[in-house]
């Protein structure tokens, strides 16, 4: 149901994973009943809605145990904005009641889980071990090119005072090398943005493959995590299996008729 990071269970407080395809109850996207449901964690179109807030409260309990703590999941819009959830207001919708529009979330509040969409794309999620401050970063190609983890950093570290050698990271499983196939024109925009572009990419079948969680830890690197404070998941959304079935949900194997999977990080109250 849960990856984890197995380093970070040396920080009793810090509640995180990395949500698998099986342990739900949706059966939509090819699970042959409820006892081996899908666990997808987002509101798409072709699931039952009363289905998936079941899951997301599966995977609450699964990090929280009986504790009371608020999911907060933002409407991501492949962009860079991130919201930081203060202790003293209820900024997680919008004054029409739809969910804030972002790709990061990061706070300092024990009562809540922070939760990033993906089916393909990279979540990523960050702890100051010293203040008990968490992130989640969702990042797509987009995201990527746009530098959403290394402004996410910069961000706690104005926001909080975090310092880099405080700071842990996680990068979840996401599609890989090995079947993200990109065109010219996600090169380029690659190429003018970093002066180590040319390390992301290679040629595979004939076509060009992006590393995007590469990418993403090149961000953390250059953020001023230490290389041995980053800990990759390394699986790939699109071609890993597990007991005859996909691990994981991805929307370039499925042709965009899948669910969506979570990264999801909070704070334990008095660990």
């Amino acid at each position: 149901m849960m990856m984890h990071v197995p380093a970070w269970s040396a920080y009793p407080w810090l509640r995180h994973g990395f949500s698998e395809r099986r342990g739900g109850v949706s059966t939509v996207y090819g699970a042959a009943c409820e006892e081996d449901g899908d666990l997808n964690l987002g509101f798409t179109a072709a699931d039952d809605r009363a289905l998936v807030v079941r899951n997301r409260a599966v995977a609450a309990k699964a990090l929280a145990g009986e504790t009371p703590v608020q999911l907060v999941v933002a409407h991501q819009v492949h962009g860079t904005h991130i919201e930081r959830l203060r202790g003293d207001d209820c900024r997680f919708k919008t004054a029409d009641g739809r969910p804030l529009e972002a790709d990061g979330l990061m706070t300092d509040r024990p009562d809540l889980l922070l939760g990033v969409q993906a089916a393909d794309c990279v979540p990523v999620l960050a702890a100051d071990t010293r203040l008990r401050v968490v992130a989640a970063f969702h990042a797509g190609w987009r995201g990527t090119v746009a530098g959403i983890v290394e402004q996410g950093i910069g961000r706690m570290r104005a926001e909080f005072g975090s310092a880099p050698e405080d700071l842990t990271a996680a990068i979840g499983p996401a599609i890989g090398v090995c079947c993200y196939g990109v065109g010219e024109a996600v090169e380029t925009r690659f190429r003018e943005t970093f002066s180590y572009a040319a390390t992301l990419f290679e040629q595979r079948g004939g076509g060009l493959h992006l590393d995007l969680a590469e990418a993403n830890r090149r961000q953390l690197l250059a953020a001023g995590l230490a290389a041995e404070r980053i800990f990759l998941m390394d699986a790939c959304t699109a071609c890993t299996w597990l007991a005859g079935r996909r691990r994981f949900f991805s929307h370039r194997a499925e042709q965009g008729n899948t669910g969506r999977a979570m990264g999801l990080i909070g704070i334990a109250e008095g660990a």
